[in-house]
């Protein structure tokens, strides 16, 4: 007889079935609206008595113990920044003002979607939270490597991350977002469409976070010292370019190191390769807020670069690791409401919704209202509070805890009217308390339209493919279909070319479609950086008589422009060169793979060509970076790997003493030493990271 005890126990606790009445709240209150927040006017200010809104926040941010909901997985780092000039003439930011003084900073970058045990390399987007520690407090610039975000009021951000979570029944998939709940939620709420855009790029999948740009989603304010208001939204720039993997080799580092992202940026650090980026602002006149075709308060619009360009205003540069990934990298805690004097907010939706959540996620999951007493949390400038107890208070004490008093001297006093302390910014709000977005807002296809039109013909191609891998794997096909009819409102030759791979009918062009107009700061093609290779990550496939001098000399060269140059074999240990001499090998190439690489090169040698192409592991390396569209050189008879690998479809050197530089691939038949015009061609292949232009291997 089975025993059903337990079963019947948990019948008791079975929640009611969700079709059998409307939404409500905890209480059992109906729920007629779970869209909007309840502000003041169209574009007012969320008010705190919508206690649906709080409910719901509070509830999300309190689903997980301990790992945060999002942005579970992280790398974090401390460095500085240094602004170029004084920015008074816009804000009043102690740590804008002085390009002397360095401002230190601790900087996580995140995936979302996954737990901490996830893949670095997973399709998501990709948090860059930066924390100020100024001479006048905190200041948590907490963004993304996206400038815009799916939703527009953040009452629906728990709606959105519980359909990109892992399905509630069987906590699958684990780090994506190709499934049925995430494409359901998006294809049902158009103001997605322009951020699914983004994540279908390879933007989703960075090469490092070195080489990732950075955003404040939001609209800003700066204020001056005079209290006039400037809107602003925070851009971040690599100095070595905006690299992104593609998603094959994306999938297979998952395999061969989970930790890719992690572990570039520590060893980049520990080798003094310190990364760096540039902060730029757009500057929008609070006299201009309504001069756009578009709401400067809505979270899923970028204000175009040809509109309002970046002026750049100071750089960080991160060059310490931190010395326990627990006590700094996971108990760092961000919060958009950490502002300082001269930075404050506007009524954009998502960012009030934002500035509730990350405290109350703090209390919960760092186990009480000190945090900020926890090392990486704490200001550099005094903290005076009257603020008592609580878990984890490791403060001690003295006086009263009151304001105001007169036992204790009036102390701690209330800042004077010199400007030092934080003053909120001064602007009339009034309106009816509704549930209502503006009719500004409800624009969800041009900026979509705008960043297709803006891509390359390859990123065209890759964002194609992401959509036909991502709702490949939806099972429900009237979601397929409702997603690609989304598409059609933003480019109809991009639905269709989705619809044929997902199995679905074209949809019929949409009538509002978009005039072709683009920003080439939106593709990749143009953030290449300034030509430098250092830090990217070479290969040099080596075997038994392997031309010494040749090899090493081609090592120096590259080595001198900061690259990381390692000798890869079919086994560990030495190889013997051509000049009799052991030649140390730093990695097994069964340990390893091309997608681990940033170019790859192929010395030559009376033996060691052969070696190498009787070796199935280096022509599947080989293979797999010409596919990649990564830089390949060949030097001497290491031209001969190339043409077994296909006879006829590439271009490359015949005959002594001439280089060819063809899409990526550089050859030089030379024996002897690599020669300067090779190095040269070679190192612009490699800057320039990716070429797509070529033709597809025969074999």
């Amino acid at each position: 007889m089975t025993d059903d005890r337990k079963q019947r126990q948990r019948e008791e606790y079975r929640a009611a079935d969700p079709a059998e009445g409307p939404l409500t709240t905890d209480q059992g209150v109906a729920v007629d609206h779970t869209d909007d927040s309840l502000s003041v006017g169209e574009r007012g200010p969320t008010l705190m008595e919508d206690f649906h809104f709080r409910e719901k926040l509070t509830h999300f941010d309190h689903e997980r113990i301990p790992e945060r909901v999002v942005h579970a997985r992280g790398a974090g780092a401390y460095g500085y920044f240094e602004p170029y000039e004084s920015c008074a003439e816009f804000t009043r930011a102690a740590f804008l003002q002085d390009p002397s003084v360095r401002t230190p900073v601790f900087v996580r970058f995140s995936t979302v979607q996954g737990p901490r045990g996830s893949s670095d390399t997973v399709r998501d987007v990709r948090g860059f939270a930066t924390k100020f520690y100024t001479s006048e407090g905190n200041y948590d610039l907490v963004g993304n490597n996206m400038p815009v975000f799916f939703i527009q009021d953040g009452i629906k951000f728990p709606d959105f991350v519980h359909a990109v979570k892992p399905e509630p029944h069987n906590d699958i998939p684990t780090g994506a977002s190709a499934h049925d709940t995430l494409w359901d939620f998006v294809s049902l709420q158009p103001e997605t469409t322009h951020m699914m855009m983004w994540m279908m790029s390879d933007r989703a999948i960075p090469r490092s976070y070195r080489m990732m740009q950075g955003f404040g989603v939001h609209t800003f304010r700066f204020v001056d010292a005079r209290g006039r208001g400037t809107f602003v939204k925070f851009h971040w720039k690599p100095k070595l370019g905006v690299h992104s993997l593609v998603w094959d080799e994306a999938q297979e580092c998952q395999g061969r190191d989970p930790d890719f992202n992690r572990r570039d940026l520590w060893e980049a650090i520990e080798a003094g390769e310190y990364p760096e980026w540039e902060l730029g602002v757009q500057l929008v006149p609070e006299e201009d807020e309504f001069t756009f075709d578009f709401d400067l308060l809505d979270a899923t619009k970028i204000i175009p670069e040809e509109q309002v360009p970046v002026r750049p205003i100071g750089r960080m540069v991160l060059n310490r690791n931190p010395d326990n990934f627990f006590a700094e990298t996971e108990q760092v805690a961000f919060h958009t409401a950490n502002v300082v004097p001269g930075i404050d907010f506007t009524n954009d939706p998502l960012l009030q919704a934002r500035n509730f959540s990350y405290l109350d996620t703090q209390l919960i999951r760092l186990g009480g209202p000190n945090f900020a007493q926890i090392p990486v949390n704490r200001p550099v400038a005094p903290v005076r509070t009257n603020q008592r107890d609580g878990y984890h208070q490791s403060a001690i004490h003295t006086g009263t805890n009151y304001s105001p008093n007169s036992l204790g001297g009036g102390c701690p006093a209330i800042a004077g009217a010199d400007g030092y302390a934080f003053s909120h910014y001064t602007e009339r709000v009034d309106g009816h308390k509704i549930r209502q977005r503006s009719e500004s807002f409800k624009d969800f296809y041009s900026q979509a339209a705008l960043f297709w039109n803006s891509m390359s013909d390859w990123e065209r191609r890759h964002i194609v493919e992401a959509f036909r891998f991502e709702l490949g794997k939806v099972n429900a096909v009237q979601v397929r279909e409702r997603m690609v009819g989304q598409l059609a409102h933003v480019d109809h030759g991009l639905a269709t070319a989705v619809a044929e791979g997902v199995g679905v009918a074209p949809p019929a062009a949409a009538n509002n479609e978009h005039k072709p107009v683009a920003s080439p700061a939106l593709s990749l093609e143009n953030l290449r950086g300034d030509g430098s290779i250092r830090t990217r990550q070479i290969a040099v496939l080596v075997t038994d008589g392997v031309d010494t001098d040749q090899l090493t000399q081609a090592q120096e060269a590259l080595s001198s422009q900061g690259a990381v140059v390692e000798a890869l074999a079919p086994h560990d240990g030495k190889v013997l060169g051509s000049d009799g001499n052991g030649y140390a090998v730093d990695r097994a190439l069964p340990t390893v793979a091309s997608v681990l690489y940033d170019a790859v090169l192929l010395p030559g040698g009376p033996v060691g060509t052969p070696g190498v192409r009787s070796d199935e592991a280096a022509m599947r390396f080989v293979r797999d970076a010409y596919r990649h569209g990564k830089a390949i050189g060949a030097l001497g008879s290491g031209v001969g790997i190339l043409t077994a690998l296909d006879p006829e479809g590439l271009h490359i050197a015949s005959g002594h003493g001439h280089v060819c530089a063809d899409r990526g691939v550089v050859t030089d038949c030379t024996t002897g030493t690599a020669s300067e015009e090779f190095t040269r061609a070679f190192t612009e292949a490699i800057a320039a990271h990716r070429h797509w232009d070529r033709p597809q291997l025969r074999c």
